[in-house]
């Protein structure tokens, strides 16, 4: 963790997704798996899927995780908690108990996020071949992107589901620190500017204005999937970075 820490001061780009929704109903996932290279999808639950803590899909997350489900296939869509599925689940309860009322896999991870990557392709298998082709969805910038950023995932940053009332029963300190998160990225200051225009490359991907992975209110027109394809048909991938060389 500490090392992590360290390479996000040293390039705080590395908390920079590749994409930011207000929701994961937001995601065209369909564009995703046919441009973008993805065959995976890997969820952060509290306030990504639910509620803090609860086992209910919140309704503006419905759309989205029918969507990726349908999409991508339910063996291969997952949820990676810093909570469930840790050793702060004695006996994986939690993580039983999220499977059976909401039918998603539960990572087992000893290494919370922006650890885990090793747990998390050995639960996909042979399907999965490089992190390139998994994307990370969450609403923490420091766990969840920086996660999928540090192994060349594609990354998606949503907003928190919950506010007020409906909120009261997140944690305290990942509360904070996750508006401390925002205010600096999406603040209307030069800092965050300047970390938003260094987010990383994707193997695949050329970004949100050639390839839009963001849903309009009428879906992704046609015209804008055509300049998608022809877009990834021009671009070379490019190689993904040297994990040990972003630790170090």
């Amino acid at each position: 963790a500490l090392v992590t820490l360290a390479s996000v001061i040293r390039r705080p780009y590395l908390a920079a997704p590749h994409v930011h929704v207000a929701t994961i109903s937001d995601v065209n996932y369909t564009a995703m798996r046919d441009q973008c290279g993805i065959k995976a999808v890997v969820f952060d639950k509290d306030n990504t899927l639910t509620a803090p803590y609860a086992t209910e899909v919140h309704p503006n997350a419905e759309v989205g995780l029918r969507s990726a489900l349908d999409v991508f296939g339910q063996s291969n869509v997952a949820i990676l908690s810093n909570s469930a599925g840790t050793k702060d689940d004695p006996g994986y309860e939690d993580a039983e108990r999220i499977e059976k009322e909401m039918g998603i896999a539960v990572i087992r991870h000893d290494e919370k996020k922006p650890g885990g990557l090793q747990e998390v392709m050995k639960h996909f298998g042979e399907d999965i071949s490089d992190p390139s082709q998994l994307c990370m969805v969450g609403d923490r910038l420091l766990t969840d992107v920086v996660f999928g950023n540090l192994y060349g995932m594609l990354t998606v940053h949503c907003d928190p589901l919950c506010t007020g009332e409906e909120n009261k029963n997140d944690n305290k300190v990942a509360s904070v620190v996750r508006t401390g998160e925002n205010s600096v990225m999406y603040g209307n200051w030069f800092g965050g500017r300047a970390i938003r225009r260094r987010t990383m490359t994707h193997a695949v991907w050329p970004g949100e204005e050639k390839c839009p992975l963001i849903l309009n209110t009428d879906g992704v027109s046609a015209d804008k999937a055509e300049i998608c394809n022809d877009a990834i048909d021009a671009t070379n991938a490019v190689p993904s970075a040297d994990t040990d060389a972003e630790l170090n």
